[in-house]
């Protein structure tokens, strides 16, 4: 237990959502033990004593999202918790507990309904039933889910006026950083170059490219997937598999569905399978690059839409941001499913990006392309965003 707990310790440091030291976890083994001392841990424990869980998660987020989610919650009108309309929210989230006392009554109250709740000033704090992996992942939701939140706010309050000085600097700030690092990320990357002729280069190929995308900050938690086609099998990431931990995670599934390996397939198998079937494409990579989703919710006909609550499933428009085009669609093979409304779009394009979701992009021998394109479609939405903020 004690190297899980100090796995993701390093996880959430490494991915910049803690800063070294901060987190503070702690995991049932033969008895409850912790990564680290701390006076809050008398606090934490009755926590886990009024909850069934195996896992929690206690940390100050690194900035931006301290200041972020200290911005969201102070300017809530004192609401019970925070709603992002992200569709990692929608699904896995729902919303966020604020809870405006530090006690653990207060927080065992709040984790009964939720996976994690914010405590304003202070910290996250969040918990699992199986192991510390379920801890972390929620923690890296909040932080996402933040971040998307904030950002689409303050492009809505810049069109009607309403940004102060302090959050324009706040803004302009976080902006020139995450760029420098988006930036600095495609000049350190070098992937494995294809055509794949052999199942094990396929997939130390879809090993390396995961790998990257979340060193690179460009997905988040476990969420994202990955694939590769080599000849009637499509090599593709794991459902609940995170991209930088998919040795052992990569199932065979081939396109004539003589296999059942697909029941543990990426939920999102389907899309890829629809995608292969309409290009020429060997290699899917699908991320969250944060304003890439942000810019997808961006819309001037949002209050006066017919499918006003609807945007991230049924949206009648045709939309683009710097060309690239925003696609509605719900996991699965439903009606909405991304198998339907994202193969059409991404055809014949670098990318598309689903909104609320995240961005596809796609590589006809290998990764290579495919990760560039997400590189620089997130940096083409960073300047649409700054040009949103900036001329207002």
């Amino acid at each position: 237990m004690e190297a899980l707990l100090n796995k993701y310790a390093g996880k959430l440091t490494a991915q910049g959502l803690c800063d070294a030291g901060s987190p503070l976890l702690g995991g049932i083994d033969a008895e409850f033990v912790w990564n680290r001392d701390d006076a809050a841990i008398p606090m934490l424990a009755e926590i886990t004593r009024g909850l069934n869980i195996n896992s929690i998660l206690y940390a100050a987020p690194a900035e931006p999202y301290a200041s972020l989610l200290n911005f969201l919650a102070e300017h809530d009108g004192g609401a019970e918790c925070i709603r992002p309309e992200d569709s990692e929210t929608r699904t896995f989230l729902h919303d966020i507990p604020l809870v405006r006392e530090l006690s653990a009554s207060a927080v065992i109250a709040a984790l009964k309904k939720r996976k994690g709740a914010v405590i304003p000033g202070r910290g996250i704090v969040t918990w699992g039933t199986v192991s510390p992996e379920q801890a972390f992942v929620t923690f890296s939701s909040i932080c996402f889910a933040s971040f998307v939140k904030f950002f689409s706010d303050a492009a809505v309050e810049a069109r009607r006026g309403g940004l102060d000085p302090n959050t324009m600097r706040r803004i302009v700030s976080t902006i020139a950083a995450y760029d420098n690092y988006v930036s600095g990320a495609l000049a350190g990357v070098h992937l494995f170059r294809g055509p794949f002729e052999a199942r094990g280069d396929a997939i130390g190929a879809i090993i390396q490219a995961g790998r990257r995308t979340v060193e690179c900050r460009l997905v988040d938690s476990f969420f994202g997937n990955i694939s590769y086609r080599l000849g009637g099998v499509i090599y593709v990431s794991q459902t609940g598999s995170s991209l930088d931990e998919l040795a052992g995670c990569i199932d065979p599934c081939p396109v004539d569905n003589s296999s059942c390996a697909g029941i543990t397939a990426s939920s999102e198998f389907s899309a890829h399978r629809e995608i292969y079937s309409r290009t020429a494409m060997s290699a899917i990579l699908h991320g969250h690059p944060k304003f890439s989703v942000i810019m997808s919710m961006l819309c001037d006909k949002k209050d006066t839409c017919a499918n006003r609550g609807s945007c991230h499933k049924s949206c009648a428009e045709r939309r683009f941001v710097c060309g690239v085009p925003i696609v509605p669609g719900e996991v699965g093979t439903g009606p909405y499913g991304l198998c339907n409304t994202l193969p059409p779009a991404i055809a014949g394009r670098r990318g598309a990006i689903v909104y609320g979701h995240g961005l596809f992009t796609t590589g006809e021998r290998d990764f290579t392309d495919a990760f560039r394109s997400m590189v620089d479609i997130e940096l083409m939405c960073v300047k649409e965003y700054r040009k949103i903020i900036e001329t207002l």
